[in-house]
């Protein structure tokens, strides 16, 4: 289902991934991109990576100076946790998808998906009795292998439920 040029909702099918976990605060962002560097270096010990051109980041935003991060590659049920990785299961959801294209500003594309989102008939899916610190407290971004690092192109996927219904 098209909504916009620009958005769409996908319904995402569950899934497991592999990888390495940081938390922290926003001032200590540069250790989040050494994480993200030696993740992107280890993908390789992945051998039942499904998709191993494509790396994830996965945020919770559960603290309020920061958030907890899953640098890690979607993998099969087979695939064993190598030394220093964590198994994170993503469940099946319904996704808010949009693409950050090079040369943007990534805040402007976060707002601009926020505002969006705020005048539509979804919000930002929120796990029941789970405090979050974020207008979007759960973001999943995809980034091909390709990608700048300093200019970076990726996907954004927002899980979102109607208005209407009651968180889970």
């Amino acid at each position: 289902m098209v909504l916009k040029e620009s958005y769409k909702l996908l319904e995402v099918p569950g899934y497991r991934a592999v990888g390495l976990k940081w938390e922290g605060a926003y001032k200590d962002i540069d250790q989040l991109k050494q994480t993200i560097r030696r993740m992107n270096e280890r993908v390789g010990e992945l051998d039942k990576a499904v998709e191993p051109d494509v790396q994830l980041g996965l945020s919770y935003h559960l603290r309020p100076d920061g958030f907890v991060h899953y640098s890690a590659y979607k993998v099969s049920e087979e695939q064993q946790v190598p030394k220093g990785m964590v198994e994170i299961r993503i469940p099946a959801m319904t996704c808010l998808y949009t693409e950050h294209q090079k040369g943007q500003s990534i805040g402007e594309t976060y707002w601009k998906l926020n505002h969006w989102l705020e005048s539509s008939s979804y919000r930002p899916f929120k796990e029941k009795g789970v405090d979050y610190y974020d207008d979007l407290p759960i973001k999943h971004e995809r980034y091909p292998a390709d990608r700048d690092e300093e200019n970076p192109h990726f996907a954004i996927l927002i899980p979102v439920i109607n208005r209407d219904e009651k968180k889970a």
